[in-house]
């Protein structure tokens, strides 16, 4: 059974968000290690949410209620947020609902800005980082690929496959009613990240050149040599002569703060980044202006109703799509627990003919077609059960027509359908 616990723009604030962000990725690989029910987990964290998605095993009643409780203690506990005020502020989704949110996250459909470009790539990364740590599962792995088509399948066929949708450009249109000259005006990118090019591009759509990028990591020169820009090493001289300081890092404390920035002209100061990259206290300092997530996200645009319609009907074809292979997966152990039957019938009785003397493999030919023949039907009869919700009752017929034990469900190998080369 698949789990979902979500914390969103939607039903958490951006303080709340900000604390998960810190703290809570690492919960994925302590809930699978440590989880009496968990057998994968992927997290996904972005600026405007945090997901746990988790793969329990089953048949057991309480394991769902059990994992959401064991995973508000364990998210709790590394980002050291209150268990109750999690609880208040998490959403816990089961079954094909976890396949209709993710699948609508990643299509941008629950975005702070309406089919945004990030959110797809954010949602790859996510499944790419479980497997590097091995917390990943068969069903999860299935999930996030189909996940990954249908959000391709919504960018081609919908209004929401519109370039530009992102909260990079939405800030910019924020800031343009302040800005007379996007040509000439100096701005300064803090950090070298995936965000970080989305921003080039974006403040380079408004017609700016004069782009300069700082890294406390010690990257921007290699960044700034890929997007044709310049580099700095001095992050207060840089803000002291930039018009727009744009943050866009991943790290744990503030970047900017009122140590690097001095008063004086105007400036101003957006804040990309959750965690926070700036002291929001800076704003008190004369000549700044700060223009923060949260501030941003208040000025999103209203919802285009016949794209988001468009594209909803196409995320709940997926989902009905996804149950049902998930379905027919299901059936899988029961399928080859009666091929093994037939086919070990079949052996012994080849043997015995070439022990009677048949030599030239008409008869072997012809038992194994036969086989084939009669698999064929309940094999197909098996997927048609398994869309019905009817799975149950195709074990129970496999057990009483041939005496066959089923081996018990457990959690299966991952298998990779070659869906994320869609992405």
């Amino acid at each position: 059974m698949l789990l979902c616990l979500t914390a969103n723009h939607q039903n958490a604030s951006f303080d709340l968000l900000e604390k998960l962000s810190i703290g809570a990725p690492r919960a994925a690989g302590i809930l699978v290690q440590n989880g009496d029910f968990v057998t994968g987990a992927v997290v996904l964290a972005t600026c405007n949410r945090f997901e746990a998605y988790l793969e329990i095993e089953e048949p057991l009643a309480t394991a769902s209620e059990s994992a959401a409780a064991r995973a508000v203690q364990v998210i709790s506990e590394a980002s050291g947020i209150e268990a109750d005020a999690l609880t208040a502020s998490v959403r816990v989704l089961q079954g094909d609902d976890v396949a209709s949110h993710l699948f609508a996250v990643s299509a941008g459909l629950e975005s702070v800005i309406l089919g945004e470009d990030e959110i797809s790539g954010q949602v790859r990364r996510a499944l790419e980082e479980a497997r590097v740590a091995g917390t990943t599962s068969s069903g999860l792995e299935r999930l996030f690929q189909r996940a990954a088509h249908t959000s391709r399948g919504v960018k081609n066929r919908t209004a929401l496959g519109g370039a530009g949708r992102s909260l990079v450009r939405l800030a910019l249109e924020l800031t343009s009613s302040r800005i007379a000259d996007w040509t000439a005006t100096r701005v300064l990118i803090v950090g070298t990240g995936q965000y970080a090019g989305t921003t080039v591009a974006a403040l380079r759509d408004r017609g700016a050149a004069d782009l300069t990028v700082f890294s406390a990591s010690g990257r921007a020169p290699r960044f700034a040599l890929r997007h044709g820009m310049a580099a700095t090493d001095d992050l207060q001289s840089a803000i002291a002569g930039a018009d727009v300081v744009i943050t866009c890092t991943s790290t744990s404390t503030p970047v900017i703060t009122t140590a690097v920035v001095a008063q004086g002209r105007r400036r101003i100061v957006i804040d990309l980044g959750l965690p926070r990259n700036v002291d929001p206290t800076i704003a008190a300092i004369p000549g700044i202006e700060l223009l923060d997530l949260e501030t941003v996200s208040l000025h999103a645009p209203l919802e285009e109703l016949n794209a988001t319609s468009d594209a909803r009907a196409l995320v709940s074809e997926a989902v009905s799509e996804h149950a049902a292979l998930t379905a027919e997966q299901q059936l899988t152990p029961a399928i080859v627990a009666l091929r093994a039957h037939v086919f070990g019938l079949l052996d012994a009785e080849i043997d015995r003919a070439r022990a009677r003397g048949d030599s030239d493999g008409r008869t072997e030919a012809a038992l194994r077609h036969l086989a084939g023949v009669l698999l064929h039907m309940p094999s197909a009869r098996a997927r048609e059960l398994a869309r019905a919700g009817e799975a149950a009752s195709f074990n129970e017929a496999v057990v009483a027509l041939f005496g066959i034990e089923l081996p018990p469900p457990t959690a299966r190998p991952i298998i990779n359908d070659g869906l994320d080369r869609l992405a």
